[in-house]
């Protein structure tokens, strides 16, 4: 398996070899080893990659209704019939934006979707791992807890305060003064949005549980149930940010592929991670929407020349 830095190596090489092809460098590196995935799966393959780690703070890097149309470029044309693998690297987002983004890919493919996290498929993005028949996972991946955020505030937080609050001030009328300026920062709406929040969230990851990775198993929906309840514990997670390893996914009984124990498959989902990291890193890319045929949709950042200083 190639390492990072030999993949950027062979990009560099590929540049020395075709300099008037140098601005596609990394796509043909990347569109190689997304080809050499479906080569050795058999099987359609789509890439998800944000950049929010090498670029933070750009808008959009986050899942969002935009992400459909990348989507629906990708899936164009592809054959339906042999499945989808979904490889996924990103923070999470839009909670709608990620049902619609579900619901579309199984109209394609049916529940014949399997999940690929080589690094980090966090929040939103665990939701949506957690909508796929399998997920593919190694010593080195991560999903996250799938408990919403309002305005960068965890909804499930706001709610439990509320709840602190309302038991304080029963127990000593005279605890609304500490508690006033507290609760006073959220406008009257907000605690129904926060619980509207985490009812949609917890109910769209049991349900997809229950109807696509527990189809036709025993107690699916109490299965569905306990997994939903473990991933969305505000208080037992302690962070949204929290790594949850393959190990504790396995334990809470999500249907986990290992990627050790299939060498040839684990070196090729490796070798596709990096060369999406190096493109996001090197490259004004900030996110990627890819298959195995080169089909892509690619967001990226705009560079504005400085008065004074012109292009070279």
């Amino acid at each position: 398996m190639p390492s990072w830095s030999q993949i950027l190596d062979e990009i560099r090489q590929f540049i020395r070899d075709n300099p008037d092809q140098r601005n596609s460098a990394h796509d043909e590196i990347r569109q190689k080893y997304l080809h050499d995935l479906h080569r050795e799966t058999g099987r359609n393959v789509i890439a998800y990659y944000s950049g929010w780690l090498p670029k933070p703070g750009i808008s959009s890097l986050e899942i969002n209704d935009e992400d459909k149309t990348g989507f629906m470029s990708a899936v164009y044309g592809l054959d339906r019939s042999i499945g989808l693998d979904l490889i996924l690297h990103t923070p999470g987002g839009n909670i709608t934006a990620t049902q619609s983004i579900v619901h579309y890919l199984h109209q394609m493919f049916g529940n014949d979707v399997r999940a690929i996290v080589p690094q980090l498929a966090m929040s939103a993005g665990t939701m949506i791992a957690c909508s796929c028949k399998s997920i593919l996972m190694g010593l080195h991946s991560n999903l996250g807890p799938i408990d919403p955020h309002l305005r960068d505030i965890p909804a499930a937080g706001v709610i439990k305060e509320f709840n602190r609050a309302s038991r304080a001030i029963r127990r000593n009328p005279a605890n609304a003064l500490v508690w006033q300026s507290i609760i006073g920062q959220y406008r009257p709406t907000f605690l129904s949005q926060c619980e509207n929040a985490v009812r949609l969230s917890n109910d769209f990851v049991r349900e997809q549980l229950t109807n696509v990775m527990f189809a036709g198993t025993p107690n699916a929906s109490e299965k569905a149930s306990d997994i939903t309840r473990k991933l969305s514990d505000y208080s037992g997670n302690k962070s949204h940010s929290r790594h949850i390893e393959v190990e504790e996914c396995e334990e809470m009984g999500l249907v986990i592929e290992r990627l050790e124990e299939n060498p040839a498959l684990q070196e090729t989902v490796l070798s596709v991670h990096h060369s999406f990291t190096i493109t996001l890193s090197n490259t004004p890319a900030f996110k990627v929407i890819e298959n195995h045929n080169g089909a892509a949709f690619v967001k990226q950042q705009v560079v504005l020349q400085q008065p004074g200083n012109p292009a070279q």
